[in-house]
């Protein structure tokens, strides 16, 4: 007897008898997997990357390119969490179905690199605002961010999280209109946030500037892991307000509606603040003192929690798939804090931007292949989390193809092409990603990695497997 891999909740296939039949007693609550994830909406690049926007293009184009953003976001992290919470499913476990196990460890690789990076610049936020407040050296600052960040993630400091996250949330939003209002009251009103034009950007190096400024926030399509990694600890009964509220619409309206107008605001109004992170960190710290220091401790504490859970758990989940080791959760842990404080102490900033640049492409080429690849299975063939990595081929080569090639396309077109090139390269990245991978899929009739039927020995096998995963840990 034999059982096809493959099904979706409504059907009884092998994947009901690994974990489907479960009551998702074991997955997050609603209210719990919102506030965690609604961290992320706290980081201090949202308000900063609007107010770089607009004044590079003005706030009427940048308000275009927000506004569409949001919508192509929305829609396709409602796609996203629908399928991961559906099955349980990872960045890295669902790129076992569109890239294979070892494309899989490379996109797990790439995920926890990309998070540590992004803890790298959040925390240096945190290390400089306190050092604007205090004095003393930027090490210290940089070693007690990572001291007192890394057992925000373990166990239950994690859980007191979940509790303490509900008061940092109001203070976060609340800090900001404090700080609109402070910075009016003390500078005067004027409507310059409003009429600003910026320099009109011609086609040819890169315009319009809506276009360009859509195109900026391409950069950031990692949120799109994010969500896949956060929506398979949800409960399938709570799967419409995770679609609309937690990694859907409303999230972004929050994340990058309401904070890129905080950013363009405070950056007009207060005379002299330099439109980036750290300067708008260091803006509110002298504008509203201790004050100011709490909201941007808040904030960074918040999605800081994000970027070190993700980071560690995507470099375990490599070294287990490539080396072969099993550690506690806690190593990892420890392995990822320490990486990110060397890597604050390095002056390689300059390196990690160019990093970041190419990284970016490549996780647009990933969503563009993994949305393609559930639009075009239609709600069917869906692979289940509890499926073994045994039961996977090593490379599916039409996910591999279509992830590759276009992403050597648009790092091209990003190194050598200057404004056009950073503006076309992530959207030619998409679109060719998710042809090519349609075509090859298609012509080469291989939609999965996955080696669909197993016999029943298999099966209860892989069952007793995960049981005494779980058991372990």
């Amino acid at each position: 007897m034999t059982f096809d891999l493959t099904g979706n909740n409504d059907t009884v296939e092998a994947t009901d008898t690994l974990a489907r039949e479960g009551n998702d007693d074991d997955q997050m609550r609603r209210g719990p997997l919102w506030l965690a994830f609604s961290g992320i909406i706290s980081a201090m690049f949202f308000v900063y990357i609007g107010a770089a926007m607009a004044l590079a293009y003005g706030t009427l184009n940048a308000a275009i390119g927000i506004g569409l953003t949001i919508i192509t976001y929305g829609l396709i992290n409602m796609l996203l969490s629908k399928y991961a919470i559906n099955n349980r499913t990872t960045v890295a476990l669902f790129s076992r179905t569109i890239l294979g196990n070892s494309g899989a460890s490379i996109a797990a690789l790439i995920f926890a690199l990309i998070a540590i990076y992004y803890a790298v610049f959040e925390g240096s936020i945190v290390a400089y605002a306190f050092q604007t407040a205090f004095g003393g050296e930027t090490w210290m600052w940089y070693l007690i961010v990572v001291l007192y960040s890394t057992p925000l993630i373990m166990g239950g400091a994690r859980r007191f999280l979940d509790k303490i996250n509900g008061l940092l949330m109001p203070l976060y939003w609340g800090g900001f209109v404090a700080a609109c209002i402070w910075a009016v009251v003390q500078y005067g009103y004027s409507d310059a946030w409003l009429t600003h034009a910026g320099t009109e950007v011609p086609f040819a190096l890169g315009g319009p500037g809506w276009l360009a400024t859509y195109a900026g926030y391409m950069g950031i399509w990692i949120m799109m892991m994010f969500t896949m990694d956060f929506a398979a600890l949800g409960k399938r009964k709570d799967t419409k307000f995770h679609q609309n509220v937690t990694f859907g619409p409303l999230f972004y309206v929050l994340a990058f509606g309401l904070n890129g107008f905080f950013g363009v605001f405070l950056t007009f109004i207060i005379p002299g603040m330099e439109a980036s992170e750290t300067g708008i960190a260091g803006g509110l710290v002298q504008l509203m003192g201790f004050f100011g220091l709490l909201v941007v401790f808040a904030s960074q504490t918040r999605i800081n929690t994000a970027n070190y859970y993700l980071g560690a758990a995507n470099l375990r989940i490599f070294g287990e798939k490539v080396f072969r080791v099993s550690l506690p959760n806690v190593v990892w842990v420890i392995l990822s804090s320490v990486i990110i404080f060397l890597l604050m102490l390095l002056p390689i900033v300059q390196y990690i931007l160019l990093a970041l640049a190419w990284q970016g492409v490549l996780v647009t080429a990933w969503v563009a292949i993994a949305v393609t690849h559930i639009l075009m299975n239609r709600g069917g063939g869906q692979e289940h989390a509890a499926i073994g990595d045994t039961h996977y081929r090593r490379f599916n080569t039409a996910g591999m193809i279509a992830w590759f090639v276009p992403t050597i396309v648009g790092i091209v077109m990003i190194q050598f092409l200057g404004g056009i090139g950073a503006t076309w390269g992530p959207v030619v990245t998409a679109v060719l990603a998710s042809g090519l991978y349609a075509l090859l899929r298609r012509t080469m009739k291989t939609d999965t990695a996955l080696v669909r039927t197993i016999s029943a020995e298999d099966a209860a096998a892989d069952l007793a497997g995960k049981e005494a995963k779980v058991v372990t840990n």
